[in-house]
């Protein structure tokens, strides 16, 4: 029988994390992230609330949620390498971080106000029973933001290919309906991410017995192409997926 699955943990890859360190968002930070104005719009008021942010990387979250009067924020990520680099940066004692994956983690018997995710669950394949999970130990009315890649951006990049007469090799153009494992070579090759239509986030949600509360196809706006125009592509075809979910109060 085959064990449960494991996170690909491509960040403590050398190659990959030193392409990675130099994006804009990990040198920058939140400022260098262009849909982070959209994501904090949908954070409820974290002051002296508990808070959990999952895939925390640097930590860019945990030390905003406590800026913003947090009282206790709790970082979980798989990679040693991103963990080692949010410990560079000056201490909190209200903010831990643990090194766990996200696929097996079990979560200590403690409540949160708000749970926290950005870019890290489309890496997932258990991710319903993570849900299930981050819903058992969210208080009655506290809230789930999420931001993954939007599905139209997953979609095209899919393992399997077709072997034609000739022996040459095509891949499918784009397969929104098949989901599933995609292999992409990004700093890396063979960095893998799981495919899921919109349709699917939002029934996992509901399934554990989430309220959709809010749900943006992050596109940068005229001004924000203007300024960069590289990220006209993104009007094209939105590069986020940011999910807001509320536990009900009763």
């Amino acid at each position: 029988m085959a064990g449960p699955a494991r996170a690909q943990n491509i960040y403590d890859d050398k190659r990959f994390f030193e392409g990675y360190i130099q994006l804009p968002r990990q040198v920058q930070g939140l400022d260098g992230s262009p849909e982070w104005p959209e994501f904090r719009a949908m954070i409820p008021d974290i002051k002296g609330a508990k808070v959990l942010d999952l895939g925390c990387g640097f930590g860019w979250l945990c030390r905003w949620a406590r800026e913003g009067g947090a009282e206790q924020v709790l970082g979980i990520d798989v990679s040693s390498n991103m963990l080692a680099k949010a410990q560079t940066f000056p201490k909190d004692s209200a903010i831990r971080y643990l090194q766990a994956d996200l696929e097996t983690v079990e979560f200590q018997p403690v409540t949160y106000d708000v749970v926290i995710s950005s870019l890290a669950l489309h890496y997932l394949k258990n991710l319903s029973a993570l849900i299930s999970q981050i819903f058992e130990r969210l208080k009655p009315g506290g809230t789930f933001v999420f931001c993954v890649e939007h599905p139209i951006f997953t979609a095209p990049r899919n393992p399997d290919f077709i072997e034609h007469a000739d022996g040459s090799v095509s891949w499918p153009v784009n397969q929104y309906l098949l989901e599933g494992s995609r292999s992409t070579n990004w700093f890396a090759d063979g960095v893998l991410k799981q495919h899921r239509t919109i349709a699917t986030y939002i029934s996992m949600l509901l399934d554990a017995g989430f309220i959709l509360s809010a749900l943006n196809e992050w596109g940068p706006n005229p001004q924000q192409v203007a300024e960069f125009p590289d990220w006209q592509k993104s009007r094209e075809r939105p590069m986020f997926l940011i999910v807001k979910a509320t536990r009900p109060c009763a």
